[in-house]
């Protein structure tokens, strides 16, 4: 049974047009949700490239698991970071075979854009389906979709296609690879804003997503404010001994800073 309070917020999205429908509104576990302040996620823009090396140090020395390199998911386009709020969509293989899935023209389960229309402008996607590489789990249109609705970006623990579409409208994505094959009858979601699993890594909705050509970190959205500070303070640490070391400062000098960040035992 739905919860009666995304009941009623399901109804207030489809009098405004957002929902598609392609999925069970009983599958939708939440709709409205507390996102990481405006100001936390300009902090972290604000800060230099490479931030997940230092955002992943941190979550260590919190105790969390919550860090995908980006060995196991790339970014499709190199140079980007993202910073944004975790809305989440599972996708899992469809039981009938494509073949007769297209011969029954059956209704077409995959999700994306559904959850575009229930995101809020500065969230990212974040799709578990599972590594399945076979088939595409998000293309084209859901990526002008993601654009047109201000997502800052896309992380799938599977397959995109329509490539050229990702770059001329400019979403950043990291994905476990591409191709050209469809997810048409062959993917189907089953939930949306529920807890996922990417890379043996668990993201909820309303985490804080970080991502960079280094990988994607997670952060729980209690604990943003804090990482951020620590960010700052580190970074700032690691600019005057990256000057040090620049100038051939005296070991002395350097060894002051020297790991720093692995020795502050103040966790918030």
């Amino acid at each position: 049974m739905m919860n009666p309070k995304v009941e009623a917020e399901y109804e207030e999205y489809k009098a405004a047009g957002r929902i598609w429908g392609v999925i069970d509104k009983e599958n939708i576990k939440m709709i409205k949700f507390p996102r990481v302040p405006k100001e936390i996620v300009d902090g972290f823009k604000a800060l230099e490239d490479d931030l997940t090396g230092t955002v992943s140090d941190i979550l260590d020395t919190l105790g969390y698991n919550k860090v995908i390199p980006a060995n196991l998911l790339p970014p499709i386009e190199p140079g980007h970071m993202i910073v944004g709020t975790a809305v989440t969509l599972r996708s899992i293989p469809i039981e009938k075979t494509t073949t007769q899935g297209l011969h029954d023209h059956d209704f077409i389960k995959m999700a994306s854009r559904e959850v575009n229309y229930l995101a809020e402008p500065g969230d990212v996607l974040v799709g578990d389906a599972g590594g399945m590489t076979e088939m595409s789990s998000m293309g084209g249109q859901s990526f002008v979709s993601a654009k047109l609705r201000g997502l800052e970006g896309v992380v799938i623990d599977g397959a995109v296609r329509d490539v050229g579409e990702i770059r001329k409208y400019g979403v950043p994505t990291w994905c476990r690879g591409v191709t050209p094959k469809t997810g048409k009858c062959r993917i189907e979601a089953i939930e949306i804003n529920g807890p996922v699993v990417l890379c043996n890594v668990q993201i909820n909705p309303g985490d804080l997503i970080i991502a960079d050509d280094s990988g994607i970190c997670a952060v729980p959205p209690q604990h943003a404010a804090y990482v951020l500070k620590e960010c700052q303070e580190i970074l700032a640490d690691e600019i005057v001994m990256r000057k040090l070391i620049e100038r051939d400062a005296p070991i002395a000098e350097i060894k002051k800073l020297f790991r720093k960040r692995y020795t502050n035992n103040d966790q918030k």
